[in-house]
């Protein structure tokens, strides 16, 4: 009978050695060929926003403490869907002079993204034109709502295949 000395010890470690060194290959290869999305929660990059995040949360507030904001839109429509919102004031009165910009995006992909600028006020509402969803599903509606020198963004999630929005 033949005896073992050991041998085989250092066969199973280089083994090993090897298979992870595989493993590792082959991770960054499968995550190399996966689409990566930049995040957008502020319409900004993520690094903007965590380089403003504190000045960004103080600017909330001091929005909050003067103005409410209403995401008014009933539901989404592939065909036809119109994004609407009303700033009220402490007091309840509607405030006419808001700036709303509204980017409308699927989470984690900018491949659809559609930027609405252009509002019309009637009633207290800022209504804006009429978009066409390409894809049903969830869509984010992120807004920077604007007065005077006071900012705030409003996000908003919604889908295609339900009523009712939540912001986040």
């Amino acid at each position: 009978m033949k005896k073992n000395n050991g041998m085989i010890w250092p066969y199973a470690i280089g083994t090993s050695i090897l298979l992870i060194f595989g493993a590792c290959v082959a991770t960054v290869i499968v995550a190399n060929t996966l689409p990566v999305e930049k995040s957008d929660t502020y319409m900004m990059d993520y690094h903007q926003a965590d380089a403003k995040a504190n000045e960004l949360i103080k600017a909330r507030i001091a929005f909050n403490k003067k103005y409410n904001i209403e995401y008014l839109t009933n539901e989404l429509d592939l065909e036809n869907s119109v994004i609407k919102y009303r700033v009220l004031d402490k007091d309840s009165n509607p405030v006419a002079n808001a700036k709303i910009e509204v980017v409308i995006t699927r989470p984690n992909n900018h491949k659809h993204d559609q930027t609405l600028v252009e509002s019309t006020y009637e009633n207290g509402e800022y209504i804006f034109p009429s978009v066409k969803l390409p894809v049903e599903g969830r869509w984010d509606i992120m807004a920077r709502v604007s007065v005077g020198d006071l900012q705030r963004y409003y996000n908003v999630k919604a889908d295609t295949r339900t009523k009712g929005a939540y912001e986040y």
